[in-house]
C-alpha cells in the first residue's frame, strides 16, 4: 500500500520505518527541517517538509494515489484536518488519527476520521487487561484482537454463588457462551445461575473485559 504519515517525531519515525519493513510505500510529512533531514537520511525515503494539514503539502505527497493517511502529530486539531482533507479532497480510502486528548476521540470519529487512536486509552485498557489476566485465560483472539474467546473459573469462596446471569447486567459487548459444572456443559439463558467452581466461557471485547470481571465479581482488588 501507499501510505502517508503526517508527523515526523518519534511516533511518526518508527511508524514509517515499520511500514517500510512490511513492504509498504511510505511518504512522510514533517514541518521541522532538521527532523526532515534526519528521517530522509535514516530511512532513505521522500520526506515532504511542510504542514500536513494543508492541501498543497498533501498534494506534494501524492495524496491522490495514497491508500491511507496516518496523522500522528502532537496536535489533535492538525491530525483531524489532515485526515479530513485526505478523505474529502483526495478521496483517500482510510484515515487514522493519533488522539493526544482522549476526550477528543468521540468527536474526531464523528467528524469523519476512520480510526482515532488514543495512546492513553490503549495503555489504560492494556493495564486493565493485565490486571484481570489472572482470572481470565484467553483461548482465541477475535477480529484482529479487538475481542477474544476467554475462560475463567469462579473461586471456591465466590461470594455471589447462585446469582442469575440476568441479575448481573453484563456489558452489551460480552456474551456468556457456556458454563461447565461437575463435568456437565450448560448452555446458559437469562435464568442460568453461577456457582462457586464453575468454569465459564465468554466472548468479550477487550474494552469491556474489566467491566465484565467487575460485574461478575472476580475483578482483582487492590491490596
Amino acid at each position: 500500500m501507499q501510505i502517508i504519515v503526517v508527523g515526523g517525531g518519534k511516533v511518526g519515525y518508527y511508524l514509517t520505518k515499520t511500514l517500510m519493513e512490511h513492504g509498504h510505500k511510505a511518504y512522510l510529512i514533517e514541518q521541522d527541517r532538521a527532523a526532515c533531514a534526519r528521517v530522509a537520511n535514516d530511512l532513505d525515503i521522500t520526506v515532504i517538509c511542510g504542514d500536513g494539514s494543508t492541501i498543497d503539502i498533501l498534494e506534494a505527497a501524492d495524496a491522490a494515489q495514497a491508500d491511507a493517511l496516518i496523522a500522528v502529530t502532537g496536535r489533535d486539531q492538525d491530525n483531524l484536518v489532515a485526515c479530513q482533507l485526505a478523505k474529502r479532497v483526495f478521496h483517500v480510502g482510510r484515515t487514522v488519527a493519533r488522539i493526544n486528548n482522549p476526550k477528543n476521540a468521540a468527536l474526531i470519529k464523528q467528524l469523519g476520521v476512520d480510526i482515532p487512536v488514543s495512546s492513553t486509552d490503549n495503555i489504560a485498557r492494556l493495564l486493565e487487561r493485565e490486571v484481570d489476566a489472572a482470572a481470565f485465560r484467553q483461548l482465541m483472539p477475535l477480529n484482529r484482537g479487538e475481542a477474544s474467546l476467554s475462560e475463567f473459573q469462579l473461586p471456591e469462596d465466590y461470594p455471589m454463588s447462585g446469582v442469575k446471569l440476568s441479575e448481573l447486567r453484563l456489558p452489551e459487548e460480552s456474551v456468556v457462551v457456556s458454563i461447565s459444572r461437575d463435568g456437565h456443559l450448560i448452555i446458559p439463558r437469562g435464568n442460568a445461575q453461577l456457582f462457586a467452581g464453575d468454569k465459564v466461557l465468554v466472548v468479550c471485547t477487550d474494552a469491556s473485559i474489566h467491566e465484565l470481571s467487575r460485574k461478575i465479581g472476580i475483578a482483582t482488588k487492590k491490596p
